[in-house]
């Protein structure tokens, strides 16, 4: 069984969120490793996703059924109810491409070439390949399209990022399609890796948004945070049989982190900000992380109730019809 990327998916809902605390820690320093977090989404992703059987639009469909009836709930609700603004966001924005939660929208968008590579046999072979390509046109963009005056190469904003994005699915196909030679493969020198470059990744973060001189070279802090996810995700695999082995009740915590990701992100936008400084930490961090649990857990069980609903509904008049 494979049980290390369940609990990498729930390691990247915990970092993404805390990168969104601003104002909960006495020092907003600790709210951080949202980039991080969503690296490692994009490599589960695609070591879950790596061997597609239906045709595309079934696949994609059944991508955007996960996703857009949660959407389109906590978007309306927060507008009904006046917690949070638009941000200027078009319906069209907020509705059907959905930028306000610029994670989704990436990922929707690299649904559809991350397909097409993982259908042609020839590129599951040569995966690594692929990779180095990836990492040459990222350079290029870089060197020519990339304004380097000033340190923003982690902004998730801008479409530069889906370089980063894409090559993290890439390595997670890899990580699946090579499984056996990594997992349960546990050596000290790859966890003596990750931390070096763990350390490597947030001081380069660090240095290039305080010494501007240096800005022209941040494309290294993209690389240092490559090669920690790589290490991150081949130390996990290493362990999975000790992870497979954990207590019951830390399983159950992390399979049900894991199950409402997708939610966890959602609901954040309009209770972070009424909640961060409703209290004095850590009574706030308390506070806020249970009701965003909960509310995610709300919106992810109503959602499929929902779903279940309009489909027995769909079968009933179908065999209205039928009669």
């Amino acid at each position: 069984m494979i049980y290390f990327a369940t609990v990498l998916r729930a390691l990247a809902a915990m970092l993404i969120t805390n990168s969104h605390y601003t104002g909960v820690y006495p020092t907003d320093f600790i709210a951080n490793g949202g980039l991080l977090g969503n690296v490692i989404f994009f490599a589960v992703s695609g070591f879950c996703l790596c061997n597609p059987k239906q045709s595309f639009p079934r696949w994609y469909g059944k991508r955007i059924v996960r996703m857009y009836p949660q959407i389109w709930i906590i978007t309306a609700l927060y507008l009904l109810l006046s917690i949070s603004d638009t941000g200027g966001k078009s319906w069209l924005e907020l509705f059907v491409y959905p930028t306000r939660f610029r994670f989704l929208a990436d990922i929707l968008i690299l649904y559809i070439p991350f397909y097409v590579l993982m259908k042609w046999k020839a590129a599951q072979k040569r995966l690594g390949w692929i990779l180095a390509a990836v990492a040459v046109v990222h350079l290029v963009f870089y060197l020519f399209l990339f304004d380097k005056t000033y340190y923003h190469i982690d902004a998730v904003g801008a479409a530069f990022i889906l370089f980063l994005y894409g090559a993290s699915m890439l390595l997670g196909a890899y990580f699946r399609l090579h499984l056996k030679q990594f997992q349960n493969s546990n050596k000290v020198i790859n966890w003596v890796l990750l931390a070096f470059f763990f350390c490597a990744y947030f001081a380069s973060k660090m240095l290039f948004a305080k010494i501007e001189a240096i800005s022209a070279f941040q494309i290294i802090n993209q690389y240092m945070l490559f090669l920690l996810l790589y290490f991150l995700v081949r130390c996990f695999a290493g362990i999975d049989a000790k992870l497979e082995a954990l207590p019951r009740w830390i399983k159950r915590v992390l399979n049900f982190i894991s199950e409402i990701t997708l939610e966890i992100y959602l609901v954040q936008i309009g209770i972070i900000p009424f909640f961060a400084k409703l209290l004095p930490f850590p009574l706030n961090w308390l506070v806020l992380t249970s009701v965003i649990v909960a509310g995610a857990a709300v919106l992810h069980f109503g959602t499929g109730k929902l779903l279940e609903g309009i489909q027995l509904l769909f079968k009933k008049l179908r065999r209205t019809k039928a009669e």
